[in-house]
């Protein structure tokens, strides 16, 4: 392991460094935390750009409703000083150029309406079952793949071996490992797909197939194929892409794109221990009290 490379990432609205520190197999440290919309929203209007004002009033505006209402963390555990809208962008999305993820194809549209049935939004679970992976410790979103920023673990971390990358997110410690010998996809299914990666130049490339059907991706899973893209621009940023095809799920495919920021900082243990079992039994336990 001393030749390990160890590269802290925050995923704010920057991720920075890592991947020359990879590729030399030195330390580096980013982050990917940020509050622009992952879509255009009909707010911003039709520019792909807001004002300096108006980013600044937004970002308030984001702050200030998180401070009451936000259940999972209180404010000290964000980063509320380096939240910024990215290049002031309205959106994530850089493809389509409308800003705007492109329309479910009808079959996901009926599969959405099932589970929306089968599942109303507020019902009171009767099992571990009707909670959220998240809930239960067993995945969460920001995590990846892909990865996107949330409102707090969001640093990231990056583990190189000579035939394998680690990515791992402080959200949930969860570690993705990421293949780097040229070996085939496999045939299992996976919590986190089956990765597999090149460089491309100065860029490493993860090729992510064979999603479990549990853990969707805006209404894709199963048939998701998933390429992530990690450039260095300079010395401390890393341009992070990524581009979602699923032609059961989405009408076009769309690639979304921000930075990620280096720091000089440790990631800690994040304890969410698989199945949160004392929390769940609480939610329960309170779900059989209200039905009473």
């Amino acid at each position: 392991m001393d030749a390990t490379a160890r590269c802290l990432c925050r995923v704010t609205a920057t991720l920075d460094a890592a991947l020359s520190a990879l590729k030399r197999q030195q330390p580096g440290v980013a982050v990917k935390q940020l509050e622009t919309f992952q879509q255009k929203v009909s707010t911003f209007g039709k520019t792909g750009q807001v004002s300096e004002k108006e980013a600044a009033a937004y970002e308030r505006q984001i702050l200030d409703r998180q401070a009451v209402t936000n259940n999972t963390a209180g404010p000290d555990w964000w980063d509320a000083g380096t939240r910024r809208l990215v290049d002031r962008r309205t959106s994530l999305i850089v493809d389509p150029p409308n800003g705007r993820i492109p329309p479910l194809t009808a079959d996901a549209q009926q599969r959405a309406a099932a589970r929306a049935q089968a599942r109303p939004r507020n019902a009171l679970p009767d099992g571990p079952e009707d909670l959220g992976l998240n809930v239960r410790c067993l995945q969460w979103a920001i995590a990846g793949p892909p990865l996107t920023p949330g409102v707090y673990n969001n640093n990231v971390q990056f583990v190189q071996t000579r035939d394998t990358i680690a990515i791992v997110s402080e959200m949930i410690h969860d570690a993705r490992l990421v293949p780097m010998d040229g070996r085939p996809h496999g045939t299992m299914r996976r919590w986190m797909g089956d990765p597999r990666g090149h460089w491309d130049g100065q860029t490493l490339v993860v090729d992510t197939i064979n999603l479990w059907e549990k853990n969707e991706f805006r209404g894709s899973a199963e048939h998701l194929h998933l390429v992530e893209r990690f450039t260095r621009v300079d010395g401390n940023t890393i341009d992070y892409r990524f581009t979602v095809d699923d032609p059961t799920t989405f009408t076009k495919p769309w690639t979304a794109a921000f930075p990620l920021k280096k720091i000089n900082e440790r990631m800690y243990e994040y304890a969410c221990h698989e199945g949160n079992a004392r929390s769940v039994e609480g939610i329960l336990r309170a779900a059989a009290v209200q039905r009473q």
